[in-house]
C-alpha cells in the first residue's frame, strides 16, 4: 500500500476509542503499539500500516473496515474524480447520509428496486425509461424525477451514451416520517 493508498482513521480512531471510554495508555496496551505512536495516528501525523491497523482496530473492538468506513465519513470535503468506476461510479464515498451513483451506458439491470428512503435521478447525457406507481416516463437530458422512499421502480438507459445520476437518503439512514412517534 503506497502512501497515498493509507487510510487517514486518525478521526475515526480517536471517536471509537473515546466512545468506548478507553484512554491511548490502555488502547497501547491492548494493541502493544506506544502511546505516542496511537497519538501520531489520532492526530493524522502518523498512518499505520496495515499490520498496526489491525493491531489498533483489535484494540479497539472492530475492524479496519469499520474504521476505514468511518474515515471516509468523517471527511468533511472528499472529490470523486471523473475517471473512477467503470459503467457504475459511486460519486459520494464512505457511510454519509446522502447516497449518490452515476450509472454511464446501456445500463439495464432488469430488475425492480424499491428503497426504504426517498432518491432523485437526474439525467446527465441521453435518455431512460423509468416505470414506477404503475407509470411510465421518458426522462431526457436535464430532466429529474423524484421518489419518495418505498416506491417500485424499474429504469433503463433508452440511448447508447446514457449518464444518469441516482441521488438517494442512504438506506442506513431511517428517513421514514411516522407521525404517531
Amino acid at each position: 500500500m503506497d502512501d497515498k493508498d493509507t487510510p487517514r482513521v486518525g478521526a475515526a480512531v480517536r471517536r471509537r476509542r473515546r466512545n468506548l471510554g478507553l484512554t491511548l495508555s490502555a488502547v497501547a496496551a491492548r494493541s502493544g503499539l506506544s502511546v505516542p505512536f496511537l497519538s501520531q495516528i489520532e492526530n493524522e501525523r502518523a498512518r499505520p500500516s496495515a499490520k498496526s491497523l489491525d493491531r489498533v482496530a483489535g484494540a479497539l473492538e472492530t475492524t479496519t473496515g469499520r474504521l476505514r468506513a468511518a474515515a471516509d465519513s468523517a471527511r468533511a470535503v472528499d472529490v470523486v474524480r471523473a475517471g473512477e468506476g467503470d459503467g457504475v461510479r459511486r460519486v459520494v464515498r464512505g457511510r454519509h447520509q446522502l447516497s449518490a451513483l452515476e450509472f454511464t451506458g446501456e445500463q439495464d439491470l432488469g430488475r425492480e428496486f424499491q428503497h426504504r428512503n426517498d432518491e432523485v435521478m437526474y439525467v446527465v447525457e441521453g435518455a431512460a425509461e423509468v416505470e414506477a406507481e404503475g407509470q411510465a416516463y421518458r426522462l431526457e437530458r436535464g430532466d429529474t424525477l423524484f421518489l419518495s422512499g418505498g416506491v417500485r421502480h424499474r429504469w433503463r438507459a433508452a440511448v447508447p451514451g446514457t449518464r444518469l445520476l441516482v441521488v438517494a437518503v442512504a438506506e442506513h439512514i431511517d428517513a421514514t416520517f411516522d407521525p404517531r412517534r
